[in-house]
This record gives C-alpha cells, structure tokens and sequence, in this order.
C-alpha cells in the first residue's frame, strides 16, 4: 500500500505547486517520513488532476500521504473525503491532515462498504477516487501489530484490531496442513509452502506459534539456505499470504472498485495502485468489462499499468511490485 525510505538526499522532487512543498514537509519532518512516503504520488495526480473545489474520494486513506497532496493541489477549495478500516491509521491521518480543517473528512470503515458509507454520509459525487491496497508502512513497522518479521510481536496481522476478526496466530493454530498450504501457493506464490506448513503443523503440537519470531524462524529453516530469494527475506511470501487471508483482502475488492466508480461524476477518474499480482488482475478485469460493456461506462487511461520509476525503487525498495491503473468515467453509464 505504502512505503517509506529514510534516504532523500540529493533527490529533488520534480513538480510544481504544492506537491513540492508535500514531499518537502515529509523530507523535513522524520515523524511524518517514518510513517509514509507515498507510492507513484506524481502519476497519482498526474492522472486524477486534482482541482480547485473538486471532491475526492481516498478508499484506503492510511495515514493521508496521497490525501496531504491532493489537498494541496486543489487548494484553496478542494475536498477531501478518506476512508480507512484500521482505526490507528484514520487517527494518525486526522493529525497529519489537520491544518487542511474544514476540507477534510475522515470515517472508519471498509472500502468494500464504500457506497453504503457514502450514502450514509451524504457525500454525494466525486471528481476522483484513490485505492493505494496493500499495507501501509506505519503498520509494519510497528511490532505490536504483527506484520513484520523484522521485530518480534504477536502474530496478530488483522488491519482493524477493533474487530472480532481471527488473527493470524488463529488462523495457523486452527487451519488444516492443507488449507495453510493452499494459503502459502495462493497468496504468496511460495513455491515451498507444503514444506512450510509441515514445519508449523509439528511445531504447533509442541507449543503454539504466537510471535513473529516463532513464524520467521520456522520458514527460514524449511527453505534450504541455497533456496533462499536474493532479493527479499525468505519469510516474505509466507507472512504476505497470511496477512491477506487474515484481512480477506481480495473478497469483495472488483465490487467496491465498481461501487466506486458508480460514485464518480461523468468524466471523474479512477485511480488504483496495487501490490498484488490477484489484486492488479482484479482491478485489470473490472476495468476491462466496465470498457467494453455494451454501454461501457468507462474509458481506460492505461493499457498497460505504470510502475514506479527505477530511482523510485532505489529510494524505496518496498515499491517495487506497485503497479498502477486508472480509468475515467463516462457520461453515459
């Protein structure tokens, strides 16, 4: 979803108007930096061209990276509504973006539950909407929440900690060798995942796999040392594929992006960056059958998705599977 990089000197950031100032105050301010830098901004407002009294629509608000810049751009009247299921992450956005009060407003809650809120709200159309899926640096990097494996925590992994929803630790206690494998294939690609969950199946019955270290420590010594990927920790598939069944990311995502869509006026864009090769065939299918309907509803304004730019990689290595694909909404749906 997000990245960060603590590494910006002797980048300059090539724009104009307030995007500059955006990247400067998270250059500047360690605090705002930690916590996300984010992913594609330039092409995100490239595309969405953010406007004096426009409204938008941030599904996946996170801690307000996209959402500082497009207020920015479409100062002094431009609205922003955001919303995000992780309740930390809509109270750490309240604080970055309140000097834009009064052109702000934020909610807990699900993107999937996006035209139910926004009906609920009264928010009626919007001139853009923004999905940046995936996870967000501030939750990463903070060891209670579980995602990582670079501190030890609780394999917790769910996204809103204020719902009933089972955490990862539940889901390797109590799912069968078969299902966790299924898991580990599907969702992380991870080409050893029967070897992997043989390990934690017989790990469990000796004592239950409750930490981040418990878990890093048994992919780690499933995969043979010469196995191991170059490029990322060979723990990375395994805790990827338990985050996205632990929040079921994918269910119900084609819907809200259409839902969505059904919230743009005629010649509103669409933008969604993924991380996910499930997530960008999800979005890449939706988009495709709203073009080609017999009375299509949308036009694509990428063929072939955008990706982050080699010195954006370099500055973050997090980035590297974002992919981005945007749409504008026709007047005729």
């Amino acid at each position: 979803m997000n990245v960060h990089n603590a590494q910006f000197t002797g980048w300059r950031w090539q724009s104009h108007d307030g995007a500059f100032q955006t990247m400067r105050r998270l250059i500047v301010n360690p605090s705002v930096e930690r916590l996300h830098t984010p992913v594609l901004l330039q092409e995100v407002l490239d595309l969405l061209r953010p406007r004096p009294e426009g409204k938008y629509l941030d599904c996946t608000v996170g801690v307000g990276g996209h959402a500082e810049a497009i207020l920015e751009r479409s100062r002094p009247g431009g609205m922003l509504y955001g919303i995000d299921r992780d309740a930390e992450a809509v109270a750490l956005a309240r604080e970055h973006l309140g000097r834009f009060e009064g052109r702000v407003t934020l909610v807990h809650g699900d993107f999937r539950d996006v035209n139910r809120i926004a009906t609920e709200q009264g928010w009626g159309s919007f001139d853009g909407v923004l999905f940046d899926l995936g996870i967000s640096s501030h939750q990463l990097s903070d060891p209670e929440r579980g995602f990582s494996f670079l501190h030890d925590g609780p394999l917790d992994m769910r996204m809103d900690r204020s719902s009933v929803g089972k955490t990862a630790a539940e889901l390797v206690a109590k799912l069968s060798e078969s299902e966790l494998s299924s898991i580990l294939w599907k969702y992380g690609e991870e080409r050893w995942a029967r070897r992997i969950t043989k390990a934690i199946v017989k790990a469990r019955e000796r004592e239950p796999i409750v930490s981040t270290r418990q878990l890093k420590e048994l992919v780690e010594k499933s995969i043979p040392r010469p196995a191991w990927p170059r490029k990322i920790h060979p723990a990375t598939r395994t805790f990827q594929a338990l985050r996205i069944a632990t929040n079921d990311e994918l269910t119900g995502l084609g819907l809200a992006i259409e839902e969505a869509i059904g919230l743009l006026k005629p010649g509103g864009r669409i933008v969604v960056i993924s991380f996910h090769s499930l997530e960008d065939r999800i979005v890449k299918e939706t988009f495709r059958r709203l073009h080609q309907a017999e009375q299509p509803s949308l036009h694509l304004l990428t063929r072939k998705p955008l990706v982050p730019s080699q010195e954006e990689r370099e500055r973050n290595p997090r980035c590297r599977s974002a992919k981005l694909r945007a749409a504008e909404r026709l007047g005729n749906p």
